[in-house]
């Protein structure tokens, strides 16, 4: 059989230094390690991190009491006051958010100074997005959209400008098609597809092996926004495409009696896990 394993599989700049820099600060024991928030949506680097003694923590009064030791910022970054609660506190911490995470940050910023209606296009319980929303100078005008319906029932008085964003892992046909949308309310509008070139290539690279095999594995975490979307693409070039977590999760029987299969895995996924399914897939078949 046939096994296509994804060139772009795995971790992205932004996850392999935020990753990095956890194990480099607890490999320095120099007190407490704290991470706001999961550092990447993968359970098991969580864990791993877990028995080397990094803590996770989920609110900001609990960042308070984390004067004792490091708060690593992750990738996905945080809002302004996250920032200034750290500062006034006197808690150290190192910045891991990802570059391109934080231009976003910038873009916000800047546009809700200027007085521009800022469109996040993303999901609005994501941390990424959260963050994001946390960097404009005015919360009533700024918007979260993830769908057409949403999108449909945007409106705002006035002549107001709007400033178009992305979360960096959403869906790029999806996004295109929600500002073609919004677009067409005859506002004065600035779209900036903040959607990170990574993803993209993930994205189309996904979509082109699901559409030459007869199976499809996707690896991630099950909260990781960007392994969904992946499996939502796959999905729909390939019936037959399964979403596990780690090889546990595979059910080989789905794979009999088919002549390829196709391998890609989220933006927080480790080597190790990616790996491990594509020798078993290769040695059972």
């Amino acid at each position: 059989m046939e096994v296509i394993l994804a060139e772009s599989a795995g971790f992205c700049f932004g996850v392999k230094r935020a990753v990095d820099t956890v194990y480099e600060q607890a490999e320095q024991k120099k007190g407490k390690i704290y991470t706001y928030g999961p550092i990447i949506h993968n359970e098991e680097v969580v864990n791993d991190l877990e028995k080397k003694g990094v803590q996770v923590v989920e609110t900001p009064e609990a960042l308070k009491g984390c004067k004792d030791g490091t708060v690593v910022i992750r990738s996905h970054g945080v809002s302004r006051e996250v920032y200034e609660l750290l500062q006034e506190q006197g808690i150290a911490f190192v910045d891991a958010t990802c570059p391109f995470v934080r231009k976003i940050h910038r873009i916000v910023e800047q546009y809700s100074l200027e007085g521009y209606h800022v469109v996040i296009i993303g999901n609005s319980s994501h941390p990424e997005v959260e963050g994001i929303q946390g960097w404009s100078y005015n919360k009533t005008e700024t918007t979260v959209i993830s769908k057409e319906e949403e999108a449909e029932k945007f409106s705002i008085q006035g002549k107001k400008r709007v400033c178009i964003v992305s979360q960096t892992t959403f869906n790029n046909k999806k996004f295109k098609e929600l500002v073609e949308i919004i677009e067409k309310k005859g506002y004065d509008i600035i779209v900036l597809n903040t959607i990170c070139d990574a993803t993209q290539k993930r994205q189309a690279e996904a979509k082109k092996i699901a559409s030459q095999v007869d199976a499809m594995i996707v690896i991630g975490g099950k909260t990781s926004s960007n392994t969904q979307k992946l499996f939502e693409i796959c999905k729909k070039e390939c019936e037959n495409t399964c979403y596990i977590q780690t090889l546990e999760d595979l059910d080989f029987s789905k794979l009999w009696s088919i002549n390829s299969v196709g391998i890609t895995a989220g933006a927080s996924t480790p080597n190790k896990i990616i790996e491990e399914v594509q020798k078993n897939v290769r040695n059972e078949f």
